[in-house]
């Protein structure tokens, strides 16, 4: 499968697939552009990937998770290119027999997807600047860029 996606991505075939006979519960998430970034209106991202190298990495945190939480499947996929004010930028999708493993290997995957995988966010405001970056924070709260938030979490 492929995770990268230079088009729309279209989250009601996604969640078609996921459902499973041994799962209870799927947790979808999606993390959609907002209008507005460091106090400044956004007009739209755009996302560059290290491609093969992105899959790959995506395909390896996916089957960490399935393995880690016992989950029934697991998919995510990313956007490339522009995407608009209120268009999804990333989708994952967990199902699991009981709901507290697929939140948790929901969450898991999309800090990994966010602060390690090859992809690149280039923000575009309407003042008609661009900021790239702005895919991790953690210095900000761990006090180390090598240091995830999640690596701090409770396992």
């Amino acid at each position: 499968m492929e995770h990268l996606s230079a088009t729309t991505i279209n989250i009601q075939e996604l969640f078609a697939s996921a459902h499973h006979p041994k799962a209870g519960a799927i947790v979808l998430f999606c993390g959609e552009t907002r209008d507005s970034s460091r106090g400044k209106a956004v007009s739209h991202l755009e996302y560059e990937a290290q491609e093969s190298m992105a899959n790959k990495m995506i395909a390896e945190i996916l089957q960490q998770a399935i393995v880690k939480w016992n989950l029934n499947m697991a998919v995510a996929v990313h956007r490339t290119g522009k995407v608009a004010v209120s268009e999804t930028a990333v989708v994952v999708i967990t199902a699991s027999p009981h709901r507290s493993e697929s939140y948790a290997a929901n969450r898991f995957i999309i800090d990994k997807i966010k602060h390690e995988v090859p992809i690149w966010k280039c923000e575009h405001f309407t003042d008609g600047s661009k900021e790239w970056g702005g895919n991790c924070n953690c210095r900000d709260i761990t006090g180390d860029a090598s240091k995830h938030v999640y690596e701090f979490e409770e396992k």
